[in-house]
């Protein structure tokens, strides 16, 4: 094979992955065009200040998207992530004003009810073998319900203002030398497991990236954080509940491709039989991810709280669960099981936020910003359906 062809060194590679869908750098590029010309249409959704609205806007539902992940990626679905976010926000808002509890005992109950819910939701999958979306949905309607009751007859409920979790999601900022030692830690650390994985695979005698490709993807990752760090400095910064979505993303990335739960959770979705006959605790498997959806859309709504300094009747209503669901799938997992990744929360949910504030800023309407959404959602599904049918030929 030529240096040219398709499949010939790293950017061969890279196009297999890309026709294998695999790849996300689709996503990427199309993320790329999107806010191209969004800031051609309107400079403002290019200014900084606007970028930092995006991230933070992006946060609590990226949260939630990324529990959406872990479930697809075993064949599952859970459509009640956002009454389960609801409620969570009423939890940690009648927790701590209303009963008196401090705001992280608050917090930690509202967590527990995620935890509890998927328990719930693992064992009627795993157990019982119902469909979740049955379940699922009929836990939709019975949360929203739990959450009016905790709500209660005022069905809104205010957080203190200089609450230190109010203050932290909505004003808490990275200071400036604080983000820089951060981009350091992370590429240098980068930069080790790399090195320590092309000496593991060199002892080995397998194939192995050489030191130019580590070389060239160290210094691609150290350029686009320091991009984001400095863009975003010059505004107000990079906000805390940012580095928390970020720092989720990064932990379940590394549970998902280094560890034996990851590599079974993908077996669990490509194929359930062949991963039963393997000895894959298929079971243990799906409870953990039903659990970790729901924990994380606990967490979500937590932020999500935080972020409006309130909690009501509309938390984690309306069109979250479709939005969180939309951006898994926008983002590049499979709803048939067995291909994702975790960065697919964070690329689906800015390009459905990126469309969503610049409609916005052009004074688009809502029934517009509807059907943009669907439009690119519906589009995924068919580049998801095409890549599986290339799989499967």
């Amino acid at each position: 094979m030529s240096a040219d062809a398709p499949g010939a060194g790293l950017p061969g590679a890279v196009w297999q992955r890309v026709r294998g869908g695999t790849s996300l750098l689709p996503i990427v590029v199309a993320l790329a065009a999107i806010w191209l010309v969004l800031g051609a249409v309107n400079p403002a959704f290019l200014a900084p200040e606007n970028v930092v609205n995006l991230t933070l806007q992006s946060a609590p539902v990226g949260v939630i998207a990324l529990g959406v992940v872990l479930v697809l990626l075993v064949g599952q679905i859970d459509l009640s992530v956002g009454s389960l976010s609801g409620l969570a926000a009423a939890v940690v808002a009648v927790g701590s004003v209303t009963l008196g509890w401090p705001v992280a005992l608050a917090i930690l109950a509202a967590l527990a009810c995620g935890v509890v819910v998927g328990l719930g939701y693992g064992m009627l999958s795993a157990r019982l073998g119902l469909p979740s979306f049955v379940f699922t949905l009929a836990g939709l309607l019975f949360l929203a319900g739990v959450q009016l009751r905790v709500l209660g007859p005022l069905g809104s409920i205010n957080l203190p203002f200089e609450s230190w979790f109010v203050r932290s999601v909505q004003q808490g900022f990275l200071p400036t030398g604080v983000a820089w030692a951060l981009v350091v830690v992370v590429v240098v650390a980068y930069a080790a497991v790399q090195v320590a994985a092309r000496a593991r695979r060199r002892r080995a005698e397998l194939p192995a990236a050489s030191v130019g490709q580590v070389a060239v993807r160290t210094g691609v990752l150290a350029v686009v954080l320091s991009a984001i760090v400095a863009y975003l400095g010059a505004a107000r910064g990079v906000g805390f509940s940012v580095v928390l979505f970020a720092a989720l993303v990064v932990v379940t990335d590394v549970l998902l491709r280094r560890t034996r739960w990851g590599r079974s959770v993908r077996a669990v979705g490509g194929d359930r039989r062949a991963a039963t006959l393997a000895g894959v605790p298929v079971q243990r498997t799906v409870v953990l991810c039903f659990v970790a959806c729901s924990t994380l859309a606990a967490l979500g709504g937590v932020l999500a709280a935080g972020r409006l300094g309130a909690a009501n009747q509309g938390t984690g209503g309306a069109d979250t669960y479709l939005v969180a669901i939309a951006a898994a799938v926008i983002g590049g997992t499979s709803l048939f099981g067995g291909r994702g990744s975790a960065w697919s929360a964070v690329l689906g949910v800015l390009v459905i936020q990126s469309i969503a504030n610049g409609l916005t800023l052009m004074n688009v309407d809502q029934a517009a910003r509807y059907m943009v959404t669907g439009a690119v959602l519906l589009l995924a599904i068919i580049i998801d359906m095409l890549v599986r049918k290339r799989r499967e030929a």
